[in-house]
């Protein structure tokens, strides 16, 4: 800084126009400025202590990760609409009964969308985002010396926008996890990625808030479990799946929004931290699923209205509980509408996202310490946590297999005589959902939730997209159909665990 230069200081008393002089451009460790203090005579300096500069080398971190990440480009085939042939429409306007057949060209794969992802195993797995892979038909893997593979899909969780994918290959470079709890406001973090298509991309950040909820600073929909490392190491599109690493080379998150207007960097990027990272992983690797543990309450982050609303003195934030699920985890431990929820297992809890972040990292059956305000006293409970279901049991990896019968394409004269242009029909119909909801044998689905299907794969596509829906009540198939007999039928079909 020139000697000689105005600073406009500001204070908790006010602000002053002061004048700012330094010691010599090659020794920084003094700074004298002027105090706004209105006792002081302007001019007078003080002495701000100045330490020396932290070690901010990034190379060691860059060099040690970016051979951990790799470029996915995601394919699939464009799909052209089939809609449902109505008879009476056909008839005024023209239909596909009435409309000379046309020569289907046949449909290749098309490049779908760019991600990264990071190898955690020496042996092919990586980890990335499920929006990433969602949908592929095919996922090319490219590493950072340019050998490609070809990747499946192990399993996914839309709630965290996790996948987990996997290339036959050994001896990979593998980016070690660190502990995404001990990162600290203000630390240095690297982002490392592929953005707009050009890899082995690094940017540097500082990490600018924990445990942040997207959804509450953006008043849009909840994106599933939200509980956000938010840095601003400059993230693009094509950084999803990408390691967020400490200076040591750690992972201690997934990159995977962006805070924008435009669609690019503009400020803040958020990644999943490896504490919710490591669980997801473990699970879809030991079980296919992912094994989640719920409390059982609904709650609202306490503020200063609810504080006084409710008489609360003895905290300033926590979770305020309205409500206490029957056959719970909280409504067993004694845990009550009016209680404010301030930590589990010792790990405060001073908003949702906490919770949310504490909680992912549980099983059903793992029994967890639950501390509450309750009259303005702090008390501590034990509760086993359950799944969604009321129980301890694992859960498998669902698969339409589970619908409890086989799909059979529709010939050309079954479509024409029941002027129809799409449809897949029951067959081999056993005990499983599709008998629970009254489907009979030779049903033929016209449209499962309003997307029609022409085939088994188109079945299976919808069913995927429903169990991996972020809702986990609402797991259900809306089904319309006909028989062979021309009766036109309507199912709902529960799938859920």
């Amino acid at each position: 800084m020139l000697a000689g230069a105005i600073a406009l200081v500001f204070t908790a008393t006010g602000f002053a126009i002061s004048k700012v002089t330094s010691s010599n451009d090659t020794d920084n460790s003094t700074v004298l400025l002027s105090p706004s203090d209105p006792n002081q005579q302007t001019g007078a300096a003080f002495t701000v202590a100045s330490h020396p500069a932290l070690d901010t080398d990034f190379t060691k971190a860059a060099e040690s990760t970016i051979n951990g990440v790799v470029s996915i480009k995601s394919f699939a085939t464009p799909r052209t609409s089939q809609g449902f042939s109505d008879p009476f429409f056909d008839f005024f306007f023209g239909g596909p009964g009435r409309q000379q057949p046309q020569r289907q060209q046949e449909q290749k794969q098309q490049p779908m969308g760019l991600g990264s992802g990071v190898i955690i195993s020496a042996d092919g797995y990586i980890v990335t985002n499920n929006h990433v892979i969602d949908g592929a038909e095919k996922l090319e893997i490219t590493l950072n010396d340019n050998r490609t593979f070809n990747a499946t899909v192990i399993g996914a969780d839309p709630s965290t926008d996790l996948a987990l994918i996997k290339i036959e290959a050994n001896d990979l470079p593998v980016i070690p996890f660190g502990d995404s709890d001990a990162l600290k406001i203000g630390e240095w973090v690297l982002a490392v990625g592929n953005p707009f298509g050009f890899t082995s991309t690094v940017t540097a950040g500082i990490v600018s808030a924990k445990a942040r909820s997207i959804s509450q600073a953006t008043s849009s929909r909840r994106m599933g479990i939200e509980s956000y490392i938010q840095t601003d190491a400059a993230v693009n599109p094509g950084n999803s799946g990408g390691a967020l690493v400490n200076l040591r080379g750690e992972l201690i998150g997934i990159n995977t929004a962006i805070y924008s207007q435009t669609g690019n960097y503009a400020g803040y990027s958020f990644a999943i931290p490896t504490s919710i990272v490591t669980k997801i992983m473990t699970d879809i690797k030991q079980y296919g699923a992912v094994q989640r543990a719920f409390l059982g309450v609904s709650y609202t982050e306490l503020n200063p209205e609810l504080k006084k609303e409710n008489n609360i003195t003895a905290v300033n934030d926590g979770l305020l509980v309205r409500e206490v699920v029957d056959r719970g985890a909280a409504k067993e431990a004694g845990i009550e509408p009016g209680d404010v929820i301030i930590a589990l297992n010792g790990k405060e809890t001073h908003n949702g996202a906490q919770l949310m972040e504490a909680m992912s990292q549980f099983r059903p059956g793992d029994k967890v310490k639950i501390t509450y305000v309750r009259d303005n006293k702090t008390y501590t409970t034990e509760a086993t946590l359950y799944n969604n279901q009321g129980s301890t049991r694992i859960v498998q990896a669902s698969t339409v297999a589970n619908l409890g019968c086989a799909f059979k394409k529709l010939s050309d004269d079954t479509k024409k005589e029941l002027k129809i242009s799409s449809g897949v029909q029951v067959a081999g119909l056993k005990d499983g959902p599709f008998k629970d909801a009254g489907i009979k044998e030779g049903f033929i689905i016209l449209d499962i939730n309003n997307m029609r299907v022409n085939s088994a794969e188109d079945v299976e596509k919808v069913y995927n997209s429903i169990i991996k829906s972020d809702d986990e009540y609402d797991k259900v198939m809306f089904i319309t159909g006909i028989y062979p007999t021309g009766k036109k039928m309507y199912y709902a079909v529960d799938i859920s665990e």
